[in-house]
């Protein structure tokens, strides 16, 4: 148990604690090793408790089995997905003496986390990091409103014992606040890494209309409407689609890519791939209707890229839009088709909102300064909480 020293530290003992993590391929493990990495480069001693068999003989990682879930753990895994199960004796040993524990996912090792720190009166940090649809639409069920409810019923189970909530987006907020009411909520976004910038000299166009899209290849990410609207846009056989990701849905994209005909490249890059992919885009669609934050579209904004973002009541993203013109209709290739068509016919006005996007990214948004806010969060709350 600590005492009033803690009050004038400003290095901590943090645990992380990381129900899913592994190849840096989805948002929430990017999150949590971006804030590990500043963590420990800011003089903290950090202590990682995760699933990650590749993490075993690192030092300051404790690493847990993962959960088995029967028939349907191969479905799982070609989802991406690999949750740990919680080992008491590995958690209580990754979490003794330190100054504040946070958690990424409200999932068992979360919850186990949390636990083990109330009783050894550690305070508690946790992050919204997740839409219940991001769950619910791997088992067919996103549209259904009690499937959902009940998982954020689940989730909540956590959120309610911690000392401090981190919210990506305002999004966020709001909704775990109406749905529970008033936390002790800290909205941060979890940033763009600086990497991600306009070109200092774009290359001539060349007659060919690139629309860039990042998101793993699964069902929530929408692929589908953004193929369709590139079918049925006007500059159909000017444009060069680029779907920059992996996932479990490769073979089927690329069947309705060869069914509607349209010039499309899938590839996974890496981030300094991805930059110069961006930076000789001359649009960004990010069509996915259900996303808790977008970091994806954020990057593509700070490289200058004008989006479009579909409008959608589960998509957080569509705040980043600066027009009407950067939204289209939820599930609608049609409107899609047709914002696609403005935006190259208007090339100036896209010229002009490029500058805007890209100044808009600047703004509170560069991954060093969210990764300070984070680690303002972690000190002020292990302060209070020993007051």
């Amino acid at each position: 148990m600590h005492t009033e020293p803690i009050l004038k530290k400003t290095k901590l003992k943090i645990t992380v604690v990381c129900d899913v993590l592994g190849a840096e391929n989805n948002g929430t493990t990017i999150a949590a090793m971006n804030l590990i990495r500043y963590l420990k480069q800011a003089g903290h001693k950090v202590h990682v408790l995760c699933p990650d068999k590749t993490k075993k003989d690192l030092e300051g990682y404790y690493v847990v089995p993962t959960r088995s879930f029967g028939v349907f753990t191969g479905y799982i895994e070609r989802n991406g997905v690999s949750l740990a199960k919680a080992d008491t004796k590995t958690v209580r040993e990754a979490i003794e003496g330190s100054d504040i524990v946070h958690v990424m996912l409200p999932f068992a090792l979360g919850k186990k986390a949390i636990q083990i720190a109330k009783e050894l009166h550690i305070p508690v940090s946790t992050g919204f990091h997740l839409l219940a649809e991001n769950f619910s639409s791997h088992i067919f069920l996103k549209d259904f409103k009690l499937t959902n409810r009940l998982l954020y019923n689940y989730f909540h189970t956590a959120y309610k014992e911690c000392d401090a909530i981190h919210y990506p987006t305002q999004y966020l907020r709001d909704l775990n606040e109406k749905m529970y009411g008033k936390t002790n909520g800290y909205v941060t976004s979890n940033g763009v890494n600086d990497i991600f910038r306009p070109a200092a000299e774009k290359k001539p166009f060349d007659g060919i209309y690139r629309i860039v899209y990042t998101g793993r290849y699964s069902r929530e990410k929408s692929h589908k409407v953004l193929i369709s609207g590139v079918a049925q846009s006007k500059y159909k056989d000017k444009i060069k689609l680029i779907l920059a990701g992996d996932g479990p849905l490769k073979e089927n994209i690329k069947r309705q890519i060869d069914s509607e005909g349209v010039n499309a490249e899938m590839n996974f890059f890496t981030r300094t791939q991805l930059v110069d992919v961006l930076n000789s885009a001359y649009l960004y669609v990010h069509a996915a209707e259900i996303e808790a934050e977008g970091i994806s579209c954020l990057e593509a904004i700070a490289c200058g890229l004008v989006p479009i973002i579909c409008d959608s009541d589960r998509c957080a993203t569509k705040s980043y839009a600066l027009t009407d013109k950067s939204l289209f209709k939820n599930r609608d290739p049609h409107d899609l088709a047709e914002k696609i068509d403005w935006w190259i016919e208007h090339p100036d006005v896209r010229d002009e909102y490029s500058v805007k996007y890209a100044n808009f990214a600047m703004d509170d948004l560069r991954q060093s300064e969210c990764m300070k806010k984070m680690e303002d969060m972690l000190i002020e709350t292990a302060k209070r909480f020993r007051k």
